[in-house]
């Protein structure tokens, strides 16, 4: 062990534990760090469930959530190197449904929503890039009326009528984050006739050994899973004992669906670091990787996540006056990150309070997995933050 390594592994162990003793603690946390051939760092601290007798270990099953979402991309950048998806193309190419979908265009007097064509056709790299007009109901507050007043199924169901729903604006006009890879993993069953479950585990999970990521729970995952918690505003944390997204989902939802564990999600951010590279055979070739990590979205920028339902997301944002563009799976940031994270580097995060990055100039990845409800969690956060920070310290020193 480098003297390096012993000192942001006393640094790391110490967040961990400063994290889940905090005045608003979080019950449990596993956080890792791989350089392109190993991890480097692996913790975790506290427990599963606030007061329950299982410690957080290492092997512990996480609600991945948004960190989902750059694995359908993944799986859609594999069908674009064989030639069976054109990411300009109309994606309607792939799933009919999606061409039937309009523009919001305000709401009438007696509230009822008005609508009208898009402009434009959606693409494929429209909705890799979240610049196809879709948003979620708890970051917009048009998406959250139609849910209030309208019926409009949340994404969390897995319903197939949670999808179909109206575009904010005209596709290309803007960056907004929403259920875009929900929509890109139906362009991926559309052209492989497979759900996307499985084709995650023949094309990704197996070449990588993710032997512990599924859609659905089964008794073995379950058994490891970390218990859900909510912040009150006091900073109290309560378990949520009965939440678990449905182990029958009607639409393996690419943009959140994934149960799974840290150690499983860094052999993808090695892969990722490795130029595209797995354990047992390559996932992607490294000049789809080179050319999928760089900025996608031109002159457009990632904005600012507003918290629009209090008891799942706070107002978010990652470093905030910095710029912030889009490749094809992760955020960019366009400037050298306050944590070291250099310009270009990658990452992003899961509703409930998942966070990581990807650099590949230096070639260190990181995950940190808490829990906890709403988006944005100061303790978790902070913790983040501050390990990511000490993992750039010790390459400094």
């Amino acid at each position: 062990m480098t003297q390096t390594t012993l000192g942001f592994t006393q640094a790391a162990d110490t967040i961990l534990d400063r994290t889940v003793r905090a005045e608003a603690p979080v019950a449990g946390v596993v956080a890792m760090v791989t350089d392109r051939e190993r991890n480097v760092y692996e913790g975790a601290a506290g427990a599963r469930r606030l007061g329950g007798d299982d410690d957080m270990t290492l092997d512990t099953v996480f609600a991945l959530f948004s960190t989902t979402k750059a694995i359908t991309a993944t799986a859609a950048l594999q069908l674009v190197e064989e030639g069976r998806l054109d990411l300009d193309a109309p994606a309607r190419t792939y799933v009919p449904g999606i061409g039937e979908l309009k523009v919001l265009d305000g709401f009438a007097d007696d509230g009822s929503p008005r609508t009208r064509d898009p402009k434009r056709e959606i693409t494929t790299k429209h909705l890799l890039t979240h610049t196809a007009g879709f948003g979620y109901d708890f970051f917009n507050e048009h998406y959250n009326r139609l849910a209030t007043d309208h019926g409009q199924p949340s994404v969390i169901t897995a319903s197939r009528a949670c999808l179909h729903t109206p575009l904010l604006f005209d596709p290309g006009e803007r960056w907004e984050y929403g259920s875009n890879i929900d929509w890109a993993g139906q362009v991926v069953e559309g052209i492989t006739g497979q759900r996307l479950g499985e084709v995650f585990a023949a094309r990704v999970f197996e070449p990588l050994g993710m032997a512990d990521t599924a859609f659905a729970l089964d008794d073995r995952l379950r058994a490891r899973r970390a218990t859900m918690h909510a912040r009150g505003e006091d900073g109290s944390l309560t378990p949520m004992d009965d939440f678990e997204l449905t182990s029958e989902p009607e639409v393996h939802m690419g943009g959140h669906g994934l149960y799974g564990t840290v150690g499983d999600y860094m052999r993808f951010i090695r892969m990722w670091l490795d130029d595209g590279r797995g354990e047992h055979g390559a996932v992607l070739r490294p000049e789809t990787v080179q050319m999928a990590v760089q900025n996608h979205l031109g002159d457009l920028k990632v904005t600012a996540l507003p918290g629009v339902i209090p008891s799942l997301s706070n107002d978010a944002e990652f470093f905030p006056g910095l710029s912030k563009s889009w490749s094809l799976p992760f955020m960019v940031n366009d400037e050298r990150a306050p944590t070291g994270r250099p310009a270009g580097a990658l990452g992003w995060a899961g509703l409930a309070n998942l966070f990581y990055w990807i650099d590949r100039e230096n070639g260190y990845g990181g995950f940190w997995a808490t829990q906890v409800l709403p988006f944005g969690d100061a303790t978790s956060f902070t913790g983040y933050v501050e390990f990511e920070t000490a993992l750039y310290e010790s390459l400094d020193g």
